[in-house]
């Protein structure tokens, strides 16, 4: 037997070995358990009905001075011409070849609005915008789309009553489940 074939079985054999270690295993042996803490600090959905929505309000005025400072960067002037999502406009586009999907055109839910942005922005600090500042955002950001009046206050009444552009053009096993 040649060398290279002693060193080719040796590697198989040493291959054998780690996958039978990792099966023992009772997982990828990668990071920490999660503490319920960090779990809670997750568990923050909000459904399409508004259940989830924390106290708090904000108005589209409010949200245009937090858009400028935080969201304007990777999203440009009021939601369009950034390097990131376009976030305003779009209406009507839907069906074209050129479709342009935004929170006024193609989102079916104010509620995921207020999800999103709460959950993941601003992209380098995620979670770190209080709930007056994710309301005020949020109104700005439907202001901006002509959904609401620029003085409407957003909060966890007022949000789920917000009815989208695209809202009737989505099937909805949520809306189904609650029939």
């Amino acid at each position: 037997m040649s060398m290279h074939e002693v060193v080719a079985r040796m590697g198989c054999a040493a291959l054998v070995l780690l996958a039978g270690a990792a099966l023992a295993q009772e997982g990828p042996g990668l990071g920490v358990p999660a503490t319920p803490e960090q779990v809670a600090g997750w568990a923050i959905s909000i459904e399409p009905d508004g259940a989830g929505l924390p106290p708090g309000s904000g108005t589209a005025a409010g949200g245009a001075e937090i858009y400028r400072v935080k969201c304007l960067a990777c999203h440009g002037a009021e939601g369009a011409g950034g390097p990131n999502d376009r976030l305003v406009g779009g209406q009507g586009t839907l069906a074209s070849a050129a479709p342009v999907r935004t929170v006024g055109s193609y989102w079916p839910y104010a509620t995921t609005l207020f999800d999103y942005i709460r959950r993941a922005m601003p992209f380098v600090q995620p979670q770190s915008l209080t709930n007056d500042e994710t309301y005020a955002l949020t109104a700005y950001l439907l202001y901006l789309n002509g959904i609401i009046e620029q003085g409407e206050a957003m909060n966890a009444r007022t949000l789920p009553r917000v009815v989208m552009p695209n809202h009737d053009n989505f099937v909805s096993a949520y809306e189904d489940s609650a029939k």
